[in-house]
């Protein structure tokens, strides 16, 4: 099967999104190879894996991320508003998602920086990669343009892919004109044309989210090379596998 399984945030269908337990509970499953997170700063700098600006909905905080120290986080549960078996589960720091996933997935780490509300954060990104020996095993995504370049700057041999859900544009130019090798687009924004063309070319393509048998069966037959992001890793395993 080539259209790897990717699991958004984990397996996010079943655990509190960007958690450990997600986290885990993706890595049981023998055909997932690939995992999307999403890193943002804490106030005192500290890489921390969670999706939203603010905290209120997947925490018992509330406020934005930027302004709470990692001390303070540290303490939230991110896993009560899943379900009280979750109660307990931390927003975890990107370091400890690395130590976790090290040499067992690859990672596409989204960089939430719109408008450059993170300054810095590609350098310390990519130091912590390098850190761990680990810059080789992801991607680094992002929407924002600006920040998918201060990667390249902060350290040149990392994978960049752009980040696209636009109803008009030109994807393929935009990945181009970035010199990026890898585009993370909404299922629904692509076209057999655009994976072609993408693959040809040696261009990474993630289709997200992707959480209907059907619309994962419609991708797979539109092309081999795209891979599928989704909440629902058992799915895909259903789907593909007949697990």
């Amino acid at each position: 099967m080539n259209n790897l399984c990717v699991a958004h945030r984990g397996f996010s269908g079943k655990a509190p999104e960007n958690t450990l337990a997600a986290f885990r509970m993706a890595m049981e499953l023998p055909y997932v190879t690939w995992m999307e997170i999403d890193v943002q700063l804490t106030r005192d700098g500290v890489p921390v894996v969670i999706h939203d600006y603010s905290l209120d909905r997947t925490t018992n905080g509330h406020g934005k991320v930027k302004d709470m120290d990692w001390s303070q986080m540290r303490r939230l549960d991110a896993g009560g508003w899943k379900s009280r078996s979750f109660r307990g589960e931390r927003v975890p720091s990107l370091e400890e998602v690395l130590e976790l996933s090290k040499e067992r997935m690859r990672l596409n780490i989204e960089l939430k920086n719109a408008g450059n509300l993170y300054p810095g954060i590609e350098k310390t990104v990519t130091q912590l990669l390098a850190s761990k020996g680990m810059s080789k095993d992801v991607v680094l995504t992002s929407f924002d343009t600006g920040t998918l370049q201060g990667c390249q700057e902060a350290d040149p041999a990392v994978r960049r892919g752009l980040i696209f859900d636009s109803r008009w544009g030109d994807p393929a130019g935009r990945v181009r004109e970035l010199g990026c090798s890898f585009l993370s687009i909404a299922f629904t924004r692509l076209t057999p044309g655009l994976a072609r063309f993408m693959s040809a070319r040696g261009v990474g393509l993630m289709a997200w989210t992707v959480n209907k048998a059907k619309e994962m069966r419609r991708l797979a037959d539109m092309h081999s090379d795209i891979m599928i992001c989704t909440n629902r890793p058992d799915i895909w395993g259903d789907t593909f596998l007949g697990v």
